[in-house]
């Protein structure tokens, strides 16, 4: 066990005086103050568990997460560095439970830099966030209005391979994705903005600071990352699944577009098109994993997001189909307003994030004003922690995660018709990014043409595992899976009344069911055209049709009422 003995009798005492926090989750809360040399595990008393203490040329630069099995991955404002402004970091460390540096990387140079946020990956690598240099030339032949240097963003996964040294296996450069309407003679030139949200005006908001992105995720189901951007106060999304050469195009990955944006919410006056602009200065964009409500939801921390002295945490289900997200065209990315807000207690003018829990409960970090609060479903806040100094991020941790290491990363392999995982104790298959409610054998015969992925869990992690997707392709296809290709679901979002069109075509009949974003099967009948889902919340669901003696195919659904 990695807590203390002191801890551990404060513990016993509290059992013993019937001081009760089953309304809190988890065990531990992880912090590291800006610019500071520490790095804090609090148990939900706010008693100190464990302190990290860093060389004073290691300060924490923005980012502290913990690893599964205790260490630490960590952003450090390495000194010396080109670019200046914050929070500039240039540095990034991975550090055991003991306080041991067992891993330390420089990606520093004249020509680029990291900067706020990094995502530890489940294949033991991590993204990184950087800036890169422009000059005035390169930036007018870019089609810019303006003759100035920029720090355009970009996104590099490295892989460690010793000590201090590491592998870029993968990149992005928002650089590969602008567009511009200003100068025919120049690079990017399109007549209309409007018409290429998949692109980046280089000429809205234009500075040398121009994104300023400040958080990164990773989403394993779906391979794809989500970043956010301070100064174009918008969330976005971008495939992972593709080499460095497609993501410097257009097409290529799952979602057949390359490196060009697959979503962006929350101003959609960036992309010359009408709409609320919801965001205003926003950190932190990330999804909600499985295992908690409302898991595929994108959250983000938007500091001015009630008003200029109250911030707020939102959440949106986005349009997603399979790879990509749905857009009317002429229209902005829906939803039209933020799905969830939590109305912050107080206003963060820069950084902060949140942290959706398994009960139901959130973690906020109000960074610049010193305060970490938990916060129950109803919005009451059952547990706070008030710092002195600036806090970028806050995360809550249990036991379990604390003292185990990640579970192996499991591998499809195919045998005949069927896709086999490696050996685990429990497994969840997916297509396309979506659950296949029912199908949690080793095995899956696929029914469809696509991308499958496995989840699994051992007996002693707690967290999940995800494969690779592995893609199948179906030859010959059958009667009854010429038919599978027509079924549809409709209206998708869908305020409750959910319509199935074609399954009629199924001569044998068919069954029907829906389950929603962990599986659970909430509704089953037989030969139906209509699922009356009025009575369930809003959220991500499945809905499975399967002709008798057949597979079954699924269809994603959202209700937002």
């Amino acid at each position: 066990m990695k807590f203390n003995s002191t801890s551990f009798i404060l513990a016993i005492l509290l059992l013993v005086s019937g001081v009760s926090h089953s309304q809190q989750w988890g065990d531990y809360t992880l912090y590291s103050l800006q610019n500071s040399s520490n790095a804090y595990l609090i148990d939900t008393n706010s008693n100190v568990v464990k302190t990290w203490t860093f060389a004073s040329t290691a300060k924490t630069g923005y980012s502290t997460y913990m690893l599964p099995g205790g260490s630490l991955i960590r952003t450090v404002a390495r000194t010396g560095n080109s670019f200046t402004g914050g929070p500039i970091c240039g540095e990034v460390q991975k550090v055991d439970y003991s306080g041991a540096v067992i891993w330390d990387y420089v990606y520093s140079t004249t020509n680029y830099c990291t900067h706020h946020d990094i995502c530890p990956m489940p294949n033991g690598n991590v993204l990184l966030i950087a800036y890169e240099r422009k000059t005035a030339t390169e930036v007018t032949a870019a089609g810019c209005s303006q003759s100035i240097e920029m720090w355009p963003d970009k996104i590099v996964e490295v892989q460690p391979t010793g000590a201090t040294t590491g592998t870029v296996v993968w990149e992005w450069h928002a650089w590969d994705h602008l567009v511009q309407n200003v100068n025919p003679t120049k690079a990017n030139y399109q007549t209309s903005i409007s018409d290429h949200p998949e692109l980046l005006n280089i000429n809205y908001n234009t500075q040398k600071d121009w994104m300023h992105m400040n958080g990164v995720d990773y989403n394993p189901i779906l391979d794809q990352i989500s970043f956010s951007s301070h100064n174009l106060s918008e969330w976005f999304i971008i495939d992972h699944s593709t080499t460095t050469a497609e993501a410097a195009s257009h097409s290529g990955g799952n979602s057949g577009k390359g490196g060009d944006l697959l979503f962006r919410w929350g101003h959609p006056t960036n992309y010359s098109t009408t709409g609320t602009s919801i965001l205003n200065v926003t950190h932190d964009a990330h999804w909600i994993p499985e295992g908690i409500p409302n898991a595929g939801y994108l959250v983000g921390f938007n500091n001015k997001g009630v008003s200029n002295s109250q911030s707020a945490v939102d959440q949106i289900i986005p349009p997603r189909v399979g790879y990509n997200y749905t857009k009317v065209a002429g229209s902005a990315y829906a939803p039209s307003t933020y799905t969830l807000r939590h109305a912050c207690s107080g206003y963060s003018s820069n950084m902060g994030n949140s942290q959706q829990l398994p009960n139901g409960n959130m973690l906020v970090c109000m960074a610049t004003l010193g305060l970490i609060y938990e916060t129950n479903p109803a919005g009451t806040t059952i547990w706070s922690k008030s710092l002195t100094g600036a806090c970028p991020q806050a995360f809550r941790y249990d036991t379990c995660y604390v003292n185990n290491p990640a579970p192996s990363i499991p591998v499809i392999s195919q045998n005949g018709t069927q896709l086999e995982s490696t050996v685990d104790a429990t497994y969840q298959w997916y297509f396309n990014g979506d659950l296949l409610p029912g199908e949690t054998n080793q095995t899956i015969t696929p029914t469809q043409s696509g991308i499958y992925l496995v989840r699994t869990t051992n007996t002693t992690s707690c967290s999940y595992s995800y494969s690779k997707g592995f893609s199948f392709t179906i030859t010959g296809l059958s009667q009854v899976e010429q038919a599978y290709a027509n079924i549809g679901v409709y209206p998708n979002p869908s305020k409750g009344l959910i319509h199935i069109s074609g399954a009629e075509k199924l001569e044998s009949g068919y069954t029907i069911m829906m389950a929603d974003a962990l599986g659970k099967v909430i509704f089953a009948g037989n030969n139906a055209d209509l699922i009356d889902a009025s009575s369930f919340g809003n959220g991500i669901y499945y809905v499975s049709i399967q002709a008798k003696g057949e597979k079954a195919i699924t269809k994603k659904v959202v209700l937002i009422k």
